[in-house]
């Protein structure tokens, strides 16, 4: 392959030609060389009889598409299904055509992605997203008990769609719905179902975000396993349910949601609470209550009634009587205890004051004997204590008589 005729330098004296332009454009492309391009299949015509067949092949995640032409028997030798949604691998020689200035691909080879390497891709994704955190469940959060306004993201007219609302709204009528509907599948998907999860993230009145789809082949699901749709749900601040397909079906948008419903009917059920089951509930629960107070209330009356049947409650004043007697009794007895003591004691007295008598000298007198003594008052008790002429003193039982002490002789 020749390169292209180099050509001056422009200015706008000297501008290139179309011609030139083009060319060079052509030999910049042609310098590409052979390439294996992935892409998704969204515009084919069969052409019966022509030896040329002309596809359009667009990107998986982003908007761009290029045209593919070849050759009626590569086509018809190839492994793949070439089809509309159908995703394949194309070895093509990138090609400038000169005559309208349009962008190409001669396809030499297309070859199915294959269900397996498809797994494999989001496996190794998932290691990495994983890796990262996105979807550890210290980052999941709550859903609310009950949301006023949810979020739906949805396919056009889907069945999804009837499913999460009408069960939804059985459970609890008074629930509104933010509807975005979008393609959840194909190559506009992933973009779509973005823009409505940022558009619902931003409302303040949406209080959890469901995004629902029903089941599909693994490559009509592949749009929820996509790395940048998968980092865009564990950026929404808003609460977010997976509902997509079934049990079986598990795209990575379900590890990174706070909450994963195994089919569009469960998130339903999961996001808002059944009405009727809640009010048997707060019914149940006055019962329960109604039931704790009636038993307190009979319990408080049977001890109140009891301790108002005690004599001292049920009759007040026998207490005050009952006292009343004790301490008369204790009176009496006092006074019993008292007067036998004072009569004992009276009874002692008598006879020790008879005692006293008896011993008394007074008593001595009475009898006839008498007491001397000294004029100093000495007692005599032998004749040495008053010799002869010794003046004495004869105390008897009435009255006293003065005499001398004669001689003995």
């Amino acid at each position: 392959m020749t390169s292209p005729t180099p050509a001056p330098p422009t200015s706008p004296d000297a501008p290139w030609s179309v011609a030139v332009v083009s060319e060079k454009v052509r030999g910049w492309i042609a310098r590409l060389g052979d390439v294996w391009v992935e892409g998704q299949v969204v515009q084919f015509r069969q052409r019966p009889g022509a030896w040329m067949q002309y596809l359009t092949l667009r990107d998986v995640d982003e908007k761009v598409s290029v045209t593919v032409s070849v050759q009626t028997s590569v086509l018809q030798a190839s492994t793949a299904t070439v089809e509309e949604g159908a995703r394949v691998v194309v070895h093509a020689k990138p090609d400038f055509f000169k005559g309208n200035g349009s962008f190409s691909l001669r396809a030499a080879e297309i070859r199915p992605v294959g269900v397996g390497e498809l797994l494999a891709r989001i496996e190794h994704l998932r290691r990495v997203l994983a890796a990262e955190g996105l979807f550890d469940e210290s980052r999941k959060v709550r859903l609310p008990f009950l949301p006023h306004v949810v979020g739906l993201v949805t396919g056009r007219n889907s069945d999804a769609k009837h499913d999460v609302m009408k069960n939804a709204q059985a459970r609890w009528p008074q629930v509104r719905f933010e509807v975005r509907e979008v393609a959840v599948q194909g190559t506009s998907a992933v973009r779509e179902v973005k823009a409505a999860i940022a558009e619902l993230d931003a409302l303040p009145e949406v209080e959890v975000i469901v995004v629902a789809r029903g089941g599909g082949a693994l490559e009509d699901l592949l749009p929820f396993s996509d790395e940048s749709l998968v980092r865009a749900a564990a950026a929404c601040r808003t609460p977010l349910v997976s509902a997509i397909g079934h049990e079986q079906d598990a795209p990575l948008l379900d590890l990174v949601a706070d909450l994963r419903a195994s089919t569009p009917t469960d998130a339903a059920k999961r996001v808002v609470p059944d009405v009727a089951e809640e009010r048997r509930r707060v019914d149940q629960a006055r019962a329960t209550m109604r039931h704790a107070v009636r038993a307190r209330v009979d319990r408080e009356q049977h001890g109140l009634d009891s301790v108002r049947s005690r004599p001292v409650l049920a009759r007040p004043q026998s207490m005050v009587e009952s006292r009343e007697r004790d301490i008369a009794y204790r009176v009496t007895h006092a006074r019993h205890v008292l007067n036998a003591a004072l009569l004992t004691a009276s009874g002692e007295v008598g006879r020790l004051e008879a005692q006293v008598r008896a011993l008394s000298p007074a008593s001595t007198l009475e009898r006839g004997y008498a007491v001397v003594q000294r004029a100093d008052g000495h007692v005599v008790r032998s004749p040495d204590d008053a010799g002869p002429g010794t003046a004495v003193r004869l105390r008897l039982a009435r009255g006293e008589l003065d005499a001398t002490v004669g001689d003995g002789a």
